[in-house]
């Protein structure tokens, strides 16, 4: 008995030791590869001229966490909403007609048939755009940005054409969500992507017209006290009012439902809730109130947004109020997320004093978790004090290098991401629009690289912050970062067997 014992310990001895040399076996051939990808990566971007193709490759192969500022409607592209346009049998204008009030290029809801005589004539379904490539062409360029560096003459100025696309696609654009999200995922996962924080519709409003008097009529020079008192009432109002709950209600049922089935062991998807900083102050505090209160009822509504351009008379007008917007339904709603659109501006864009405050206020006043763009960080008052509030806070920036060249012309040195890096605040590279920029992660990964040059460390870095400052719960942010992990090693164990190959030719 004893003797079987002895051999039995000695066993399970003996597996231990195998065990504990299979463990150690696999960390160093990680730890390897680790290495090899590094040098590799370092060789690419070594030298005057990054090696771009083959950056290109890598890049693309990259592992790249989440995209977390991202806005549905404009990440689909506009040849998917020409097939909805088929679908729904709608048609599109290719001429303009003062007379009749018509736009070339806009989408009509109703079919040629059902329109009077002379719109039915020049309203053309969407075989008809496939079938004529000269106006498909011209279609595409101005449902999009594509081609615009060659035909920016003959085109808006880049801000508004990049924002006047959403009035062309967007009769179509909530045709279909389910199918969207669907193409996004399907998009996201080729290109090695886990995880989407999208804004997909605003939030519904419930106005109260004596009390949207009360907050219309605000003025500038109102005191914190003032403010607030009215936005009680308003808000008070809201909480009673069975026509926003219900509102609120659908709007949530109405996100679940179009994401059911989408979350896999490989992909999420989680939204932020919105509204238009360029509506009435009443509106824009009603949609804040359904979004916080939407966000606090549904996991899947994982954070609250304000969008529309900042430089809109409205919203420089109102810039403040929406921030103490912000932070009196921050205390009405506390743990709610915000990811706000903030310095997204430059020199020439508004007045000088138009850049002084809008980081700023965002993060002190609003009390914001994450900051979109945050481009205009060096014209902002006292902006290392700021700097250092930042990084001490650890709130992120969403870095969208595409957009912002496009929209703002900033780009390549004078991008303020080399602010944010050597003063180490925390940043995530992101999409923004990637069917209007007609782009992907990647690409905006393979900008930061070329542009930049990170070391490999602090690549991974960025690619990991973009789960760890994510708006998913503490447990979700763990798998997705064990997720991440294993994608690394796959990834690294790939990159190391490229270099040797290349190495043996």
């Amino acid at each position: 008995m004893k003797i079987r014992i002895l051999v039995m310990l000695i066993c399970l001895l003996s597996f231990g030791v195998a065990d504990a040399r299979e463990i150690k076996s696999k960390k160093a051939i990680s730890q390897s590869d680790y290495l090899s990808t590094k040098q590799y990566y370092s060789n690419l971007i070594s030298g005057g001229t990054p090696q771009v193709a083959e950056l290109n490759l890598f890049a693309n192969m990259l592992p790249k966490g989440g995209d977390i500022h991202h806005h549905y409607s404009g990440a689909i592209y506009a040849e998917t909403y020409l097939d909805w346009v088929g679908k729904k049998n709608f048609c599109i204008y290719r001429e303009s007609d003062v007379r009749l009030k018509v736009e070339k290029y806009r989408i009509e809801i109703k079919p040629a048939a059902e329109l009077a005589e002379g719109a039915g004539k020049i309203c053309i379904s969407a075989d008809a755009v496939i079938k004529d490539n000269s106006f498909y062409r011209e279609l595409l360029m101005r449902w999009s940005d594509k081609d615009y560096g060659n035909h920016f003459h003959e085109q808006s100025a880049p801000d508004q054409q990049f924002f006047d696309t959403f009035g062309f696609f967007g009769p179509v654009s909530n045709a279909a969500f389910h199918e969207g999200l669907q193409s996004l995922k399907d998009r996201a996962k080729a290109e090695n992507v886990q995880y989407i924080e999208t804004m997909l519709e605003k939030s519904p409003d419930v106005v109260n017209p004596h009390l949207a008097k009360l907050i219309n009529d605000l003025k500038a020079e109102a005191t914190e006290d003032e403010t607030e008192a009215v936005l009680n009432e308003c808000a008070d109002f809201m909480d009673g009012d069975a026509a926003a709950k219900a509102k609120i209600d659908d709007y949530v049922k109405s996100l679940e439902e179009i994401a059911t089935g989408i979350d896999d062991a490989a992909f999420k998807i989680r939204f932020q809730a919105y509204v238009s900083r360029n509506n009435s102050p009443a509106k824009v505090f009603s949609g804040l109130y359904a979004a916080f209160a939407a966000a606090k009822g549904s996991n899947l509504i994982v954070g609250v947004n304000i969008v529309g351009p900042e430089n809109g008379y409205v919203s420089m007008r109102d810039y403040s109020l929406h921030m103490q917007m912000f932070r009196f339904l921050n205390q009405r709603f506390p743990g709610v997320k915000l990811s706000l659109h903030a310095g997204e501006l430059v020199l020439g864009m508004v007045p000088p004093e138009g850049l002084k405050n809008h980081v700023r206020e965002a993060v002190e006043i609003a009390m914001a978790d994450r900051i979109g763009h945050g481009v205009d960080i060096a014209h902002e008052t006292d902006p290392h004090e700021l700097l250092e509030v930042l990084k001490e806070r650890k709130v992120a920036i969403e870095v969208n290098l595409t957009s912002d060249s496009f929209i703002l012309g900033v780009k390549n040195e004078a991008h303020p991401v080399q602010i944010y890096r050597h003063h180490d605040v925390p940043f995530v590279i992101s999409t923004d629009d990637p069917g209007v920029s007609r782009n992907n992660l990647s690409n905006e990964y393979l900008l930061f690289i070329t542009r930049y040059k990170p070391s490999y460390e602090e690549l991974k870095k960025v690619v990991y912050n973009s789960i760890r400052y994510s708006f998913l719960s503490e447990s979700e942010k763990l798998d997705e970062l064990k997720s991440l992990d294993k994608r690394f090693a796959g990834f690294e164990a790939r990159i190391a067997k490229l270099a040797r190959s290349k190495r043996t030719k």
